[in-house]
């Protein structure tokens, strides 16, 4: 099979949309509320999760055929858990700013459920290259939702993107003021659940599977 086959394409495309792990398979919400104030670290989250989602498909798969099914949650996490220990030394290294805002997030992308979903649901039972795609493909359709949650949140609550100043400041002294509640967490389930009743409005086909 071709490795620009159309069903390897569709790995890639369909969590980007009709199979979006957060906003069709609801998964990976907590990171959304706790990550997305500002845009920056949504998008290093965002990156961070697709690195390891993918790298971690890649090695299940090429390990499956070798692992007891008694302990394969547990090389799953160790596999999982290498990959963000890497990640977050990376991240301390060359964005440490970020990475301090992150915080502790980016150690709880262990226990991220579209992470352990996809080892457990694509990568044990397929070779490594799709399962690699599968990876890549939920980690983008992952970051996308996120990106959009900060992008409004971080310009509507702050007045800014990615630290810089975008609203004149002769909207302020007009009257505009920035929307504080943007900032709290509440707003950004609100966001998710708006970005989910516009994609099911476009998409007639996801509330047919209901």
């Amino acid at each position: 099979m071709s490795i620009f086959s159309s069903k390897n394409f569709k790995l890639l495309t369909g969590p980007l949309n009709l199979q979006n792990p957060v906003t069709v398979q609801i998964l990976g919400i907590c990171s959304a509320l706790a990550v997305t104030v500002k845009l920056k670290p949504a998008i290093v989250m965002g990156i961070s999760v697709t690195v390891v989602t993918a790298v971690s498909n890649l090695v299940i798969s090429w390990m499956r055929n070798y692992i007891p099914p008694r302990i394969r949650i547990i090389v799953q996490l160790v596999v999982v858990a290498t990959m963000v220990i890497l990640v977050d030394q990376f991240l301390r290294a060359f964005v440490y700013d970020v990475s301090k805002q992150l915080s502790v997030y980016v150690g709880l992308i262990i226990t991220n459920c579209i992470i352990m979903g996809r080892l457990e649901a694509y990568a044990m039972g397929n070779k490594p290259w799709p399962s690699f795609l599968d990876g890549l493909g939920n980690g983008a359709g992952y970051s996308m939702i996120l990106i959009a949650v900060g992008f409004f949140r971080e310009l509507l609550g702050s007045g800014t993107l990615l630290g810089y100043h975008v609203i004149p400041q002769s909207f302020y002294n007009a009257g505009y003021s920035n929307n504080g509640m943007m900032i709290m967490p509440t707003m950004a389930l609100v966001l998710v659940g708006v970005i989910i009743w516009i994609q099911r409005s476009f998409n007639k086909e996801l509330i047919e599977k209901e």
